[in-house]
């Protein structure tokens, strides 16, 4: 084990009845990482004794306060920095995820050696991708291209003062916190990258459609709300994703209803299959065909709960009501 001067960084893991996956979580990284600190949002099956016999610093959030994904990291970061005043690097991981051993170490040389990098994550896979489509979608979707990009996931390796200057997460958010995060860091001239290195493996534990029904209208919530906060922006923040849900999932079929009582126009139906077919064709060329048809065809499916989560959140701001989490497990 390295001395704490060689360990630089801490690791503030999130959870919530996670069970054993939290128990491999924790593991992952007790032995690596200077500190490690769990933030518990409510569970009820033992997570927080387990966490602390572990020997993790644990922090049970108020339950008077609406949990967020976001407020528990900060707060995970708030007492990591008490116990470890001068950490330079946090490693943010879910319960549902196990760092992979080789990560910690590379993250932190990359950092080390790219002073203006304030994240850097590498590849999440799920898994068990062949237990639902629902999973296989998931790691399609964290299969995503490295270099400089625009934002990164629940699970990455942030630069403690860059986090600090930025003042963290958005505590309110409910969903779509990291890529709100990276805005802001950006503004600040800092970089974000993704590395071409294995860094978690991932459990959605997805077997039911319903969970993937309210999990893309979280997805929606999110692109509706971070256009709302910089899609005025020089980046236009999510302003393409938000206008593309809004024709597929709203102004589309209202047209195609219209259409109806001209039978002949119905061949604007052909129009989704077409869409289809072109997502097919610019997805991921390294994943199977049955994946990318699979990919295809959900994200055109996708169009609707995503529109839904956007009113959700539009309907919400007219009327002053704050959102509240969407669980999808």
């Amino acid at each position: 084990m390295q001395g704490d001067s060689e360990r630089p960084f801490g690791v503030v893991a999130i959870g919530r009845n996670e069970g054993m996956r939290l128990k491999n979580c924790l593991a992952s990284v007790i032995h690596q990482a200077r500190q490690v600190v769990y933030v518990d949002s409510g569970s009820t099956d033992g997570s927080v004794n387990l966490a602390r016999d572990m020997g993790v610093a644990v922090v049970e959030l108020d339950l008077s306060i609406p949990f967020t994904a976001a407020r528990a990291r900060n707060e995970g970061v708030a007492r990591l920095r008490e116990l470890v005043p001068d950490i330079r690097y946090i490693q943010f991981v879910d319960g549902d995820c196990e760092v992979v051993s080789s990560w910690l170490d590379q993250a932190v040389n990359f950092l080390a050696k790219h002073s203006d990098a304030a994240v850097v994550c590498g590849r999440r896979r799920e898994r068990f991708p062949e237990r639902s489509v629902y999973n296989t979608l998931c790691d399609i979707e964290w299969d995503t291209p490295t270099g400089q990009t625009k934002a990164c996931g629940g699970d990455a390796m942030m630069r403690a003062d860059a986090f600090a200057a930025v003042q963290g997460y958005r505590a309110s958010l409910i969903a779509g916190e990291e890529p709100e995060l990276c805005v802001r860091l950006r503004a600040a001239h800092w970089k974000i990258w993704r590395i071409d290195g294995e860094m978690v493996l991932h459990d959605a534990n997805m077997t039911r459609f319903s969970q993937w029904w309210k999990r893309t209208l979280r997805a929606g919530h999110a692109y509706a709300e971070g256009a709302s906060l910089h899609g005025s922006s020089a980046e236009r923040h999510w302003i393409k994703e938000v206008r593309s849900n809004w024709w597929w999932g709203l102004s589309f079929p209202v047209i195609l209803l219209a259409a109806s009582l001209q039978p002949v126009l119905l061949i604007l139906i052909l129009l989704y299959p077409l869409q289809m077919w072109r997502i097919y064709q610019k997805s991921n060329l390294h994943r199977t065909p049955y994946e990318r048809k699979l990919f295809a065809i959900f994200c055109v499916l996708a169009k609707l709960p995503l529109m839904l989560g956007q009113l959700k959140f539009n309907l919400n701001a007219m009327i002053g009501k704050s959102s509240r989490l969407i669980e999808y497990k």
